[in-house]
């Protein structure tokens, strides 16, 4: 009953700030396991970190502003551009690296090489294509891939802005009920 309390009043703000914290976290793991570790992301990878930046950083900025409803539906729904967005490639990831040997796309070139020659659109339709290297299993926690991590991670931040969306939607122009018997 406190959950829903909770969704029901919960401000933009604090929605926004939860959202940032997650993507903290997210991007967090995500440099450790590149400097303390040494894994050095794949290009999908770092478009996955691209995601995540984007919603924090629509997190940041909402949870500074403030918005009133409109402006909440507004940042919510970026937010939610820029996680089903990370689910996304997260998702082509996972799929890459599910692939049998004789599937998987051959190496290309790396992407500081492809951004300096090639148009943006281009880069982008060579690095969803995937490569060998997005295709290599590096790690595994629990037994689930690094990618399968950050999919669970992707699907979690999305609970977010969606609950963003539900609270301004069903919640607008209305307070949660009071005790029976209570004058408001």
């Amino acid at each position: 009953m406190q959950i829903k309390r909770w969704v029901a009043q919960a401000s933009m703000r604090q929605w926004c700030l939860l959202g940032l914290l997650m993507s903290c976290f997210m991007m967090a793991v995500a440099l450790y396991l590149q400097y303390g570790v040494g894994l050095e992301p794949c290009p999908l990878c770092i478009f996955q970190r691209v995601a995540v930046i984007s919603a924090g950083v629509v997190f940041l900025i909402g949870a500074i502003h403030n918005p009133g409803k409109s402006g909440g539906l507004v940042y919510a729904l970026l937010a939610l551009i820029a996680v089903l967005t990370g689910i996304g490639v997260a998702g082509r990831h996972v799929w890459l690296q599910t692939l049998p040997p004789d599937s998987v796309p051959s190496c290309g070139p790396g992407l500081d090489y492809m951004m300096d020659m090639l148009p943006l659109w281009d880069v982008m339709a060579r690095v969803l294509h995937g490569s060998g290297e997005c295709a290599a299993v590096e790690g595994a926690l629990w037994g689930v891939t690094l990618p399968q991590w950050t999919l669970l991670g992707f699907v979690v931040m999305a609970t977010i802005p969606v609950m963003m969306l539900v609270s301004r939607l069903r919640y607008s122009g209305r307070t949660v009920r009071e005790p029976a018997g209570q004058a408001s």
